[in-house]
């Protein structure tokens, strides 16, 4: 008794790749997107709160993520413009700057994370508050935002990942070809009548020659 081979079709092959590619990039733009509005967000909330002793008294002192530091928010924004360059790049070009988007996610997770339990910023206040420059911040506490650009910078360093992974089955920007990959068909001129002025009047307006010349 003979055995038959089920052979499968080439259309269910290239659906799997397909269908993975179609829900890396959604998920890839969803994750870039929100982490970059989450880490800039998050670097304009307050970060560390404390009090300076001045003449005696004592004053409180917050400091927000942009003064503690800048890296955040300026890797959010690199991330954001590398998740739009994917599309605008192909094959190295595209790896190159996928692996810019991860990096800038995984450097803004950095940052968040020293910044964190960063003093420096309400020390600097507090001995510009005082007029000593050895003062230091009293009381010092740290609010959750810090851990909130750590979660962005973790969304943003997901797109990277998705675009090193999957980033070779994503559609590419591009005017000459269409998404299967195929040149588009160049329009044909039309076909002047010479014995038709206003066709001849038609072909000059398009900067053709109505002589066929």
């Amino acid at each position: 008794m003979g055995y038959v081979t089920a052979v499968p079709h080439p259309r269910s092959e290239a659906a799997g790749p397909a269908r993975a590619g179609r829900l890396s990039l959604a998920v890839a733009l969803l994750a870039g997107a929100l982490g970059a509005a989450v880490a800039l967000l998050a670097t304009r909330q307050q970060w560390s709160e404390g009090t300076a002793t001045v003449a005696g008294g004592s004053f409180p002192l917050t400091a927000r993520g942009s003064d503690v530091t800048g890296v955040p928010a300026a890797l959010a924004i690199v991330g954001l413009a590398a998740l739009v360059a994917v599309f605008a790049v192909r094959k190295a070009g595209r790896l190159l700057v996928a692996a810019l988007l991860a990096l800038s996610g995984a450097g803004t997770v950095a940052a968040a994370l020293i910044g964190a339990s960063d003093s420096s910023a309400l020390d600097e206040k507090a001995a510009q508050a005082s007029g000593d420059t050895s003062a230091t911040v009293a009381s010092l506490s740290h609010t959750a935002w810090p851990y909130a650009a750590v979660v962005g910078g973790a969304l943003i360093l997901l797109a990277g990942l998705l675009a090193l992974r999957y980033g070779r089955l994503w559609p590419a920007m591009s005017g000459r070809y269409e998404r299967d990959g195929a040149p588009r068909a160049r329009r044909r001129p039309a076909v002047v009548d010479p014995d038709r002025p206003e066709d001849i009047w038609k072909a000059l307006d398009r900067g053709e020659d109505p002589t066929g010349a």
